[in-house]
């Protein structure tokens, strides 16, 4: 059996066997014109000029037909990517091989991740996460029919665990994908999820015994969004710190991974704990039931406007102050690029708890403040993209 290498990223890569290397062709992580060699000792020579390459190109496997086009690359404006509402939906109807999700899947991983000047001709308009979402959607129908049609409430914790991760983590997702850079893997954005988001809590609790916060007036809001959105940004940039990012729409991902897993423990706390209280003040577990459910529901479609991007934009923010210095320092937090986009989350967590709620009958507030963070959003992620755009080489 052969015994392959290659180059990617200034790094020696191997050993692979003919069919890894294979695969690896097929999926484009290597093209022709990349350098391999067979054996240790072997002499670097180009893909196409090596003899595993014919066995890449059989007959069988040419095209049939004319070629369809199969760009799904965000538009361009003013010459540089861009990304608009109709591209998060645009593939989302469209019919994927699994190969698609795939390639999302093993992104971020040496093998996987491009180089500058290739980043923007490998990324592809988002589709997986509405993926997760029906997944996750279908999952939680069933262990709901599994509790109230079958009576069985053995379901109840899955049905309270589903229901409060299934928005967060499906927005996480989104993000996962609009990381163009394709650098950060996907193990890292879980252990993002998980241990920062519970990390950001245990920061939250550590600030509120410092400080502590009444009723929920105009004044204790403000504090409420101060404290919870430092708390978790100081994850953030601790994550920030330890895989030393380069890309705004890094930050992006690593915020929206720290938000997510907040979102989806503090929903799953609500859950459980309304439902207990309506069942031991009255007595009823139907009323129980439905209050856990309402909670589930109510918090679930109002997290895409919540924790997840709030601190999306943290993330944004502390990658925007870093600029290009080649670690995130505390001195970067009290600059004005930081504490001028950090202020909005602050601003938007405060308005979402405070007293002013008109028309809560269509909860006209959230959907307000859910519109308004994700203008701020896009704009970031075009933000984002220019950065890139900026870093590919130039055309001869």
């Amino acid at each position: 059996m052969s015994h392959w290498y290659f180059q990617k990223n200034d790094k020696t890569i191997g050993p692979l066997t003919d069919y890894e290397l294979r695969t690896l062709y097929k999926r484009k992580e290597l093209t022709a014109e990349t350098r391999v060699k067979q054996e240790e000792s072997g002499e670097w020579l180009l893909l196409k000029d090596s003899p595993i390459f014919h066995t890449i190109h059989e007959p069988h496997d040419a095209p049939k037909g004319p070629k369809k086009d199969v760009n799904h690359h965000p538009h361009e404006k003013n010459g540089v990517q861009h990304l608009g509402l109709g591209d998060i939906f645009a593939d989302v109807f469209k019919k994927h091989p699994k190969s698609d999700s795939e390639k999302v899947f093993i992104a971020g991983t040496t093998y996987t991740t491009p180089k500058e000047g290739d980043i923007a001709s490998s990324w592809t308009r988002p589709f997986l996460f509405s993926r997760v979402f029906f997944a996750l959607a279908i999952t939680y129908f069933l262990l709901l029919a599994c509790t109230y049609i079958f009576s069985n409430s053995n379901t109840i914790p899955g049905l309270m665990v589903i229901g409060s991760f299934t928005m967060p983590f499906s927005v996480l997702v989104l993000f996962f994908e609009i990381n163009a850079p394709r650098n950060i893997s996907f193990f890292d954005v879980l252990k993002m999820f998980f241990i920062g988001g519970v990390a950001a809590l245990v920061a939250t609790l550590i600030l509120y015994d410092l400080i502590p916060v009444g009723k929920l007036n105009y004044f204790n809001a403000f504090l409420v969004g101060i404290i919870e959105e430092t708390g978790k940004m100081v994850i953030v940039a601790l994550f920030i710190v330890a895989l030393k990012p380069k890309y705004i729409l890094n930050g992006l991902l690593i915020g929206a991974a720290v938000g997510a897993g907040f979102a989806a423990f503090e929903s799953l706390g609500y859950a459980f704990n309304y439902s207990i209280e309506a069942a031991a003040v009255f007595k009823n577990l139907q009323f129980a039931g439905d209050t856990m459910l309402s909670i589930i529901f109510s918090r679930g479609w109002q997290s895409i406007g919540g924790h997840v991007v709030w601190a999306a934009i943290s993330g944004a923010a502390l990658m925007i102050a870093k600029g290009s210095d080649p670690k995130l320092q505390i001195r970067h937090i009290f600059t004005g690029r930081f504490l001028s986009l950090f202020i909005i989350p602050i601003g938007l967590h405060f308005l979402w708890d405070c007293p002013w709620n008109p028309l809560p009958q269509i909860a006209f507030k959230q959907i307000l403040l859910i519109v308004v963070v994700w203008v701020v959003i896009f704009s970031l992620i075009n933000k984002g993209l220019r950065q890139i755009s900026g870093k590919k080489p130039a055309k001869a």
